[in-house]
């Protein structure tokens, strides 16, 4: 598992992740919200993640792991899609 690319857009940092469960991230640096899309198609925005937070699942050598141990559990979640 390894982010492949990363850009920033303004205020939105996305990195596409070949992982087996994630696609890509995008962080707000703003609002701190993360929104993870999974290989399954799915998409969820967890709110309130610390940009040390999200700099730590950047260089994680598991973006998937570090994501179920560290984030998925830990913050209020939305279901977009």
């Amino acid at each position: 598992m390894s982010i492949t690319s990363e850009k920033i857009d303004g205020k939105i940092i996305t990195v596409l992740i070949k992982s087996s469960n994630i696609t890509s991230a995008s962080y707000d640096t703003e609002s701190e919200d993360l929104t993870i899309t999974f290989n399954t198609g799915g998409v969820y925005v967890y709110n309130n993640v610390p940009w040390t937070l999200f700099t730590k699942f950047r260089l994680a050598d598991s973006q998937g792991k570090f994501f179920n141990e560290k984030i998925a559990k830990n913050h209020k979640y939305t279901k977009v899609k």
